[in-house]
């Protein structure tokens, strides 16, 4: 689950089948007592329907909870974390950042680093198509340490300047999800 439109979902499917929760959060949810193997079943085509899946693995539980640690940082808070990305996600999930790292890798195929990245210049899109900010804004509302530093990267990622991005009229964007 990585939006508020999944964790509604989650939420719909679990009263449907007449689960009680304490909290939905993105990627996971907690269940009061035991659930059938039935209802699990349930729960599992329900949720299949509306694009999402239920994750048994512990590695792969553990990569979705990396992703939306980076993706709670990037597109949902505002301040800036006072220490590094690495340090971060080591304190936030209680693993040592290496393991993190690898596990990531052998899932996903990049890095932490470029998934991260690739969710800041999404963002950076999304405001650049908002039209809200200027790119100094931009630049300062996502940590970058200057516009050039900005530009730099989103070019790398992109093959376009904010301001040639800007300009075109069909602004493409990716979902969360297809990030």
């Amino acid at each position: 689950m990585v939006c508020i439109r999944c964790q509604i979902v989650v939420k719909s499917e679990l009263e449907k089948l007449g689960l009680h929760f304490t909290d939905v959060k993105i990627g996971e949810a907690n269940i009061i007592g035991n659930i059938l193997p039935k209802q699990l079943d349930k729960l599992d085509a329900a949720l299949r329907k509306s694009g999402l899946q239920l994750m048994d693995n512990k590695k792969s539980i553990l990569v979705e909870k990396i992703k939306n640690v980076i993706i709670e940082l990037v597109h949902y808070t505002e301040e800036q974390i006072r220490v590094n990305l690495s340090d971060y996600l080591s304190e936030k999930l209680n693993y040592d950042y290496s393991y993190l790292a690898n596990l990531f890798t052998e899932v996903k195929g990049i890095t932490i680093e470029k998934f991260y990245l690739t969710h800041k210049i999404e963002k950076v899109k999304e405001l650049i198509v908002y039209n809200e900010l200027n790119l100094t804004e931009i630049a300062y509302k996502m940590h970058y340490s200057s516009v050039a530093h900005l530009s730099n990267q989103f070019k790398k990622f992109t093959g376009l300047t904010p301001s040639h991005f800007k300009k075109l009229k069909n602004k493409r964007r990716d979902t969360l999800e297809e990030v």
